[in-house]
């Protein structure tokens, strides 16, 4: 999608779910198309961890390659920055944005309509 990148658009849009939400099992054994679990989860941010934190919910993002805010598309006005998403350390549980890079997650709270896009 790199020559035809539009955050709303096609493989790079969002859905926007309510309600509570549980990360999925992996099984123990058989075919699964998880290949792994995932390390990003939520932590408190007045809370110590030792833990590498990879990213953060809301407040502003911080652009790797300078603001790219999306417009919504049903209202065209810009999306508020939901969270931030890095890569992380272990190869196996690791997000993958290119190399070094962040993903980034945008809503529109009146429209319920939300975009994904990730810079490197």
């Amino acid at each position: 999608m790199c020559d035809d990148w539009d955050a709303t658009a096609g493989a790079n849009s969002a859905f926007v779910f309510r309600g509570q939400l549980s990360a999925a099992t992996v099984p123990a054994e058989g075919e699964t198309l998880l290949g792994a679990v995932t390390a990003l989860h939520t932590h408190p941010a007045d809370t110590p961890t030792t833990e590498p934190v990879l990213g953060r919910l809301g407040g502003e993002p911080d652009w790797l390659q300078g603001d790219e805010t999306p417009d919504c598309p049903s209202c065209i006005t810009p999306m508020t920055f939901t969270a931030e998403l890095e890569e992380g350390s272990d190869f196996a549980t690791s997000a993958n944005f290119g190399g070094g890079g962040r993903g980034y997650i945008f809503h529109c709270h009146p429209c319920s309509e939300a975009a994904f896009l990730w810079q490197r």
